[in-house]
C-alpha cells in the first residue's frame, strides 16, 4: 500500500512536514465531501473558483492528516508546523498534476485490459452498458457516473485493485492539450470513439482538430472501435497507425450492418461478421441507444464473447439514469432515485448528494447488496457501514441476503429484508414520514418497484432545476468577483420559483456568504430545513419581530417609523441584534433618504446592543446602458451616505449596491459585497453575458389527449381557436393556475413537442390548453417543452411584453419540482 512518504518520489513534491506514518487509501479535492479521515490525502487544489488551502484548518480538524499542499507556510499565510502539529505536507508546483501523478503510478501497478471511451455523445451510456455486458466474465472497475474530466479521470482510476480484472472509464475534453494527460492515467488497451459532434467545439480551432485531439486517448492501444459512418472521425484515423475494429451501416467494415427494422420496443440488427450473417435484437429503439449497443456488441465480438451469450446479456439492459434526481414522495418524504447501479463508488456520489439536500427529518437509506466490488464480503460492508456512519444516515433498509448477513456492522437504526418482495410485502406507508430518502440498488433488485411504492401522486407538470446549472451560474458571477468581496444570493418568492429550501442548501454547500428572503416566513422555512447562513429579510413587519429573534434572522430597516416600531419591540437585554439598513439613492421605492439621517443616529445610538450589518441601496436601471449616468449618481450618493453613517455610528458595516446586472456592468463597485438575483437562475438581466449562463429551470408537461377538428370548428373558451383548415390538435396538461400566463392564449404562446415548436390555439385555459400539431406524431403521454433551453425564459417573456422574473416566480406551488444533478 501506497505511503505518504513514497508520494514524493511519485509526484517529485517536496516533504515540508512528516509526523505520521499512515497510507494512502483515500484521495479528497473537495473539503465538502470528506467521510473517512483516516487514510485520507487531501489535494489543496488552486482552481478558477475556489482554493483548496482555505480549508486545511476545517480537515485538519475533522481528522485529516495527510496533504498535498501548492505553497509553503508564508505563502498560504498559514504555519503548518503550528497549526497542525501532526499532519504530514508535501508541497507540489501543482496539486491537480500531483493528483493526475500518482493516478498515472496507480494505473502502472496493474497488467488488465482497459477501456477507453472518448467522443461527444454516449461515453457513460457506453461505459455502464459495457460493465453490465461484461460482468458475467470480469470484475470490472469504472468510472462513477460521468467523471470523465482532469479531475473525474484520476479518483475514477484510484478505484483500480488488485481483484478487479477489467477496467472502463471514458475520457472527455474541452480545450487542446488535455488528453494526453488523460492517456497517460486511463492507459486503455483499447479504445472506443462513440462520435464527434458539436459539444465542446468553441474550445478548438475546428472539429478536425477536436478529433486528433481526441485521437490523442489511443495512443499505445491495442486496437480502436469506432463506426466508419462518422466520416471525419474516419477521414482523420487513415493518417493514424492505430489498429482499428470497426462497424458501419454505409460500408464495409469488420461488423457491417445490412438491415435494422422496429418491432415493438426492439430493433431487429442484421449484420455481416467474419463473412457469416448474424440477426441479434437490441430492447431499445432510439438512434442513440441503437448506436450506443452497436458500440458494446463490437466489443463483444472482439473479445470472442458467444453470439448465444450476447444476445442474452443485451436481453437484460436497461436504460441508464443520467442524472441523480430529488422527487416529492409520500407524507412530506422526498426521494432520490439512483438505481440504475449499485457500487462503492457510485454510493459515495448518492450520499454527497443526500447530505447536500435539506434535512427534513430523518435521512433514510435503501440499499441493496452491493456488487462487484473487488473486496471480501466483510471489507466491503465495513466501509458501506463506515460511509454511512459518516453520511449521518439515520436508518437502512438494507435488501439483499449478503447485507443482511452483515447486518451487525451498521450502528444505525437498520431493518433487512431478502428481496425486494419481501420489502414490498411488508410495506407501510405510514412508516414513513418527513424523510430524505435514498434509493440505491442493482438492477437485478428491480429497486424501481420501490420508487414506485414512494412516488407521490401528481399530475404532469413538473418544473426541472438543474442544480449543476446553479452552481455553474454561481461559479460565473464569483468569477467576476475580488477575492474578498462577499456574495448574498436571493431566494426570496421560493427562490424564483426554483424551490427555496432546495436552493438555499446547495448554496450553504457552496459557501456562499448570504441569503435574502421577502417575509419573515420565508427565512423561518429556510431554518426549519437546516439553513443555517445568515439571512436577511426584506420586508419584515411588526408582527414578525418576535420570530425575527426567535429564528435568528436579520431584518431590513427602511424607515424610521419602522425603526421605531424595532426598537419598541425590543427585549431586555444586550444581546446584539444585527439590523441592515437600506438607504433610498434615486429607486424611491423604499429606504432612508439623507433628510433622514439626522434623525435615524440618536435612535441607533440609544440602542447600542443594535448593530448595522450592513447598509445597501438598490439600482433603478443597472442592466441598461442608457441608465449609466443614473446607476454612477446612485452609486455615488450611496458611498457618501454609508460612509456618513459609519462616521456616526464610530464602527465599519458591509455596504452592497450592485445586483446581478449591476456585477457584470460596474465591477469596480463591488463594494463589501454584491447581490446575486435573476442571475444564479439563469437569465442575465443586461442581457450581455447571457451566453455565459445556463438554464437553470425546464417546464414540461404531457399531451392529455389528440383529436381532429375540421375546418371551421373552433377550440376553447370564447372559441377563439378557429380551424382556418382541418387540423389536429393536442391538449396538453398545463394552464394558468400552473402559472401559464393567458397572454400566450391564440398563437402567441409556443411549446416544444417532439422537437418541434407548436403554437397553443385558442385561450389558455385554468389547467389545460390546447396546441395545433398538424401533420406531427403525436400521441398522448408525449412529453412537451414549456420553457427550457429551446424556447428560453427571454423569449417567452418577450412575446408577451413582460420580464423573466415574471414567468419563473409565477410557477405554481402545485406543479411538481424535480431537483437534479448529472
Amino acid at each position: 500500500m501506497l505511503t505518504f512518504q513514497q508520494l514524493a518520489t511519485v509526484t517529485n513534491g517536496t516533504l515540508l512536514q512528516f509526523i505520521v506514518a499512515q497510507p494512502v487509501v483515500h484521495l479528497l479535492t473537495d473539503s465538502r465531501k470528506l467521510s473517512q479521515p483516516a487514510g485520507t490525502l487531501f489535494f489543496a487544489i488552486s482552481g478558477k473558483y475556489n482554493d483548496g488551502h482555505k480549508y486545511l484548518r476545517e480537515l485538519y480538524g475533522q481528522g485529516v492528516r495527510q496533504f498535498i499542499v501548492e505553497r509553503t507556510h508564508n505563502e498560504a499565510g498559514l504555519n503548518y508546523s503550528k497549526l497542525f502539529p501532526e499532519a504530514n505536507f508535501l508541497l507540489v508546483p501543482n496539486s491537480l498534476q500531483a493528483l493526475q501523478q500518482l493516478a498515472t503510478w496507480h494505473r502502472q501497478q496493474f497488467n488488465i485490459p482497459v477501456v477507453g471511451i472518448t467522443g461527444s455523445n454516449g461515453k457513460t451510456i457506453v461505459k455502464e452498458w459495457l460493465a453490465q455486458l461484461l460482468s458475467p466474465d470480469e470484475l470490472v472497475a469504472k468510472s462513477p457516473r460521468s467523471y470523465n474530466s482532469q479531475l473525474g479521470v484520476p479518483l475514477s482510476v484510484w478505484q483500480l485493485n488488485h481483484n478487479h480484472t477489467f477496467g472502463i472509464f471514458e475520457a472527455g475534453i474541452s480545450l487542446p492539450n488535455e488528453m494526453e494527460k488523460l492517456q497517460s492515467i486511463i492507459r486503455p488497451t483499447i479504445g472506443i470513439f462513440t462520435n464527434i459532434g458539436s459539444a465542446h467545439d468553441e474550445g478548438f480551432a475546428s472539429r478536425t482538430q477536436k478529433v486528433q485531439e481526441k485521437l490523442k486517448l489511443f495512443k499505445g492501444a491495442e486496437v480502436l472501435i469506432y463506426c466508419t459512418d462518422h466520416e471525419l472521425l474516419h477521414e482523420q484515423l487513415q493518417d493514424q497507425t492505430i489498429k482499428t475494429f470497426t462497424w458501419s451501416r454505409l460500408h464495409q467494415a469488420d461488423i457491417t450492418i445490412t438491415a435494422t427494422t422496429t418491432a415493438g420496443h426492439k430493433t431487429i440488427v442484421v449484420y455481416s461478421y467474419q463473412d457469416q450473417k448474424q440477426r441479434l435484437s437490441i430492447p431499445f429503439t432510439d438512434e442513440a441507444s441503437v448506436e450506443n449497443a452497436l458500440h458494446c456488441l463490437a466489443v463483444l465480438l472482439y473479445r470472442n464473447v458467444p453470439l448465444a451469450d450476447i444476445q442474452d446479456r443485451l436481453d437484460k439492459l436497461h436504460p441508464v439514469a443520467m442524472r441523480l434526481e430529488m422527487k416529492e414522495a409520500i407524507n412530506g418524504c422526498y426521494l432520490i432515485d439512483d438505481t440504475y447501479n449499485n457500487d462503492l463508488a457510485g454510493l459515495a456520489i448518492a450520499l454527497d448528494f443526500q447530505a447536500n439536500q435539506p434535512k427534513r427529518g430523518s435521512r433514510t437509506l435503501i440499499l441493496s447488496d452491493l456488487l462487484e466490488s473487488g473486496l471480501s464480503e466483510a471489507a466491503l460492508y465495513s466501509q458501506v457501514a463506515l460511509l454511512l456512519q459518516n453520511h449521518d444516515i439515520d436508518k437502512l433498509i438494507g435488501i439483499g441476503q449478503t447485507i443482511s448477513h452483515h447486518k451487525l456492522k451498521f450502528s444505525c437504526e437498520a431493518v433487512f429484508y431478502n428481496s425486494t418482495a419481501e420489502f414490498l410485502s411488508q410495506f407501510n406507508a405510514n412508516d414513513f414520514r418527513n424523510e430524505l430518502i435514498l434509493v440505491k440498488g442493482a438492477r437485478v433488485f428491480e429497486f424501481e418497484r420501490i420508487v414506485h411504492a414512494f412516488q407521490q401522486k401528481v399530475h404532469g407538470t413538473v418544473l426541472e432545476v438543474n442544480l449543476d446549472a446553479l452552481v455553474h451560474n454561481l461559479n460565473f458571477y464569483r468569477s467576476r468577483l475580488a477575492p474578498e468581496t462577499k456574495l448574498m444570493v436571493m431566494v426570496k418568492a421560493f427562490a424564483y420559483g426554483s424551490g427555496s429550501s432546495e436552493v438555499a442548501n446547495l448554496l450553504q454547500f457552496h459557501r456562499v456568504d448570504y441569503l435574502a428572503v421577502a417575509y419573515v416566513d420565508e427565512g423561518v422555512m429556510l431554518r426549519e430545513n437546516g439553513i443555517t447562513l445568515p439571512v436577511m429579510v426584506m420586508n419584515p413587519s411588526p408582527d414578525s419581530f418576535s420570530k425575527l429573534r426567535q429564528h435568528n434572522l436579520e431584518p431590513e430597516i427602511y424607515s424610521l417609523e419602522l425603526l421605531q416600531l424595532y426598537l419598541k419591540d425590543l427585549p431586555d437585554t444586550t444581546t446584539r441584534q444585527k439590523i441592515h439598513l437600506k438607504l433610498d439613492t434615486g429607486m424611491h421605492r423604499l429606504g432612508f433618504t439623507p433628510e433622514d439621517l439626522d434623525a435615524l443616529f440618536p435612535l441607533l445610538q440609544q440602542h447600542p446592543q443594535v448593530q448595522v450589518v450592513s447598509a445597501f441601496s438598490h439600482l433603478a436601471g443597472a442592466d441598461e446602458a442608457l441608465h449609466n449616468d443614473f446607476s454612477q449618481l446612485q452609486i455615488s450618493n450611496f458611498r457618501s451616505m454609508a460612509s456618513g453613517i459609519e462616521a456616526k455610528l464610530g464602527y465599519t458595516f458591509i455596504k452592497h449596491i450592485l445586483n446581478s446586472a449591476g456585477i457584470v456592468r460596474f465591477p469596480e463597485h463591488q463594494l463589501d459585497m454584491v447581490r446575486l438575483g435573476i442571475g444564479i437562475y439563469g437569465v442575465e438581466a443586461s442581457g450581455s453575458e447571457q451566453e455565459a449562463l445556463k438554464p437553470v429551470s425546464i417546464l414540461k408537461t404531457t399531451v392529455s389527449q389528440v383529436k381532429n377538428i375540421a375546418q371551421g370548428d373552433t377550440v376553447g373558451y370564447s372559441r377563439k381557436g378557429i380551424a382556418d383548415v382541418a387540423k389536429t390538435i393536442a391538449t396538453i396538461a398545463i394552464g394558468y393556475a400552473d402559472g401559464y400566463d393567458r397572454r400566450f392564449s391564440n398563437g402567441v404562446g409556443q411549446v416544444l413537442l417532439n422537437g418541434k415548436r407548436c403554437l397553443i390555439i385558442g385561450n389558455v385555459c385554468m389547467d389545460m390548453c390546447m396546441v395545433d400539431v398538424t401533420g406531427l406524431e403525436v400521441k398522448a403521454g408525449d412529453e412537451v417543452i414549456v420553457f427550457g433551453p429551446q424556447i428560453t425564459l427571454v423569449e417567452m417573456a418577450g412575446r408577451i411584453g413582460t420580464i423573466p422574473y415574471e414567468l419563473l416566480t409565477n410557477v405554481s406551488p402545485r406543479v411538481k419540482r424535480i431537483f437534479y444533478s448529472e
